[in-house]
């Protein structure tokens, strides 16, 4: 299960950054800084630039938060087995409505949150699906590595080369995302993941026969 320090990780994200521009854009002209603090990210980003990612009923009477890295590995168990009957038993029916909410223990973290969200809603869960399948692969390597390996899904997934350079360069948007991170872990008190905020109430990971437990408690109440 792994745990973060926000205040420590916007600073290390910072640095990830602005390397991440310096080195993928080839018109020095479009390289784009994107210093950040706590701070800073906090109280000027415009937060409406992310938007909330979810699937299944959003007028259900239960509403699952999933908060996860793409670099974590127990998040990664968790996406290819219990989630998806949960998928299947209760998204697909339209028992409860899900939302998934990005958590940024590192640079590569963002850059695939970045990636994902470059399909839009639409595209959204199957490129999480593809990142998070591949977790193994492309994460290894150096820096510069690991960019072109989420590219490559990104392309894999339908996404051109224009798309994926305008989602990459997009500070305002990266700086709003780390700032919605920071605002929703506060508000939840999440320091692990992966966690689930069900109704209001918080758990830590589990097993597929532990969730159902209580989705089917949560809709019989």
């Amino acid at each position: 299960m792994n745990r973060f320090v926000p205040s420590l990780l916007v600073l290390a994200l910072a640095a990830g950054g602005a390397w991440y521009y310096s080195t993928l854009k080839t018109d020095t002209t479009s390289i784009t800084s994107f210093a950040l603090d706590a701070q800073e990210a906090t109280g000027e980003a415009d937060l409406s630039l992310v938007e909330e990612m979810s699937m299944g009923n959003p007028d259900a009477e239960v509403t699952v938060i999933e908060y996860a890295s793409f670099t974590c590995p127990h998040c990664k168990n968790f996406h290819t087995g219990p989630l998806k009957e949960i998928k299947a038993n209760y998204v697909e029916t339209d028992k409860i409505n899900f939302i998934y909410r990005e958590v940024y223990f590192d640079r590569y973290g963002l850059w695939a949150g970045m990636v994902a969200r470059c399909g839009g809603p639409v595209r959204y869960f199957g490129l999480a699906d593809l990142i998070y399948q591949q977790q193994a692969e492309w994460t290894k390597g150096e820096p510069a590595q690991v960019a072109a390996n989420l590219r490559r899904i990104g392309k894999t997934a339908g996404l051109s080369d224009t798309q994926l350079d305008a989602c990459m360069s997009d500070a305002d948007k990266a700086q709003a995302m780390v700032a919605t991170w920071e605002k929703h872990a506060e508000e939840d008190e999440i320091t692990s993941t992966p966690s689930f905020v069900i109704n209001g109430t918080k758990y830590s990971n589990m097993s597929y026969g532990e969730f159902a437990k209580v989705l089917d408690e949560k809709l019989g109440e």
